[in-house]
Parts: C-alpha cells; sequence; structure tokens
C-alpha cells in the first residue's frame, strides 16, 4: 500500500512540475527552431521589434525534383516573387504574445499553395506547439503540432 501511495504521489509531482513549466508566463518561449508536423521543413522563430516572426531554415527536399536547383516561391500570387528562393523565407509575422502561453494577431505564408493566412500559436509543452492557420475566424482552419528542435 506505501509503495502504490508513494508511486501515485511521484506522479503527481511530475505531471505539477511539467504543468507548471508550461504555465510560466514567458513570451520569448516560443523563440527557437521548430520543425513542423510533415517533418519537411525547420522554422527559426525570433522576436523582431515587439512582435515574433518565422523563417524557413531546413527544407528536407530544398531542390526542386525536375530542376535540380534551389526551390522557389512559384506559387506566390504575385510573379515577381516567383524567382525568391523557399529556404530562408520568412514565412510568419506579426504575433504578438496574449497571454496564457498564446501569441495571436501573426500571419503564416505557406509556399506549397501560395496563401497567406491568419494565424494563432499556442505552446503545449516546453516542446511543442499548435500552429493554427485559418481564414476569417479560428475556428474554420488546420492546426499543426511542431517540436522544437
Amino acid at each position: 500500500m506505501k509503495k502504490v501511495l508513494l508511486a501515485t504521489l511521484s506522479v503527481c509531482l511530475v505531471v505539477a512540475i511539467s504543468s507548471f513549466s508550461v504555465k510560466q508566463d514567458n513570451p520569448d518561449a516560443i523563440v527557437g527552431s521548430w520543425k513542423n508536423g510533415e517533418g519537411t521543413g525547420i522554422i527559426n522563430i525570433y522576436k523582431n521589434g515587439d512582435k515574433y516572426q518565422g523563417k524557413i531554415t531546413w527544407l528536407k527536399e530544398p531542390n526542386d525534383p525536375k530542376t535540380g536547383k534551389p526551390k522557389t516561391d512559384i506559387n506566390h500570387p504575385d510573379e515577381k516573387n516567383h524567382a525568391r528562393p523557399v529556404l530562408g523565407l520568412v514565412n510568419m509575422w506579426g504575433f504578438k504574445y496574449s497571454s496564457s502561453n498564446e501569441w495571436t494577431g501573426g500571419k503564416i505564408y505557406d509556399p506549397k499553395n501560395g496563401k497567406t493566412y491568419s494565424c494563432k500559436i499556442s505552446m503545449e509543452n516546453n516542446n511543442s506547439i499548435k500552429v493554427r492557420g485559418y481564414i476569417g475566424v479560428s475556428l474554420i482552419g488546420r492546426t499543426d503540432t511542431w517540436t522544437r528542435q
């Protein structure tokens, strides 16, 4: 009986400590490198003034399979941007820390389809974030879980 009680208390302590580390009020907690849910890219999120933005710093397939040259932003609606490289592209911007480990008011650009979405980020724990892109209201959108690298 004592062993069961001790084991239960140990588990409760671990849960309390891990939830405390997520609950801390740290606006810079999202700063760092994050791999997207598909594992096809790494985005470095950093602070720019009083807002946060992200840049694509790694691609699983950095080169176009047809040409062998670095991938460019061929799906962007403005043809002037078709020659810009995807690697190094700032694809997230305008995020402000709101509270409770949530960053809102940002935009995210998807170079796969050339579309820009409203976006919010919430920290699940110190090593994973939920990135939600949406059109209009947050209820209509898609969430991707990213892991810290």
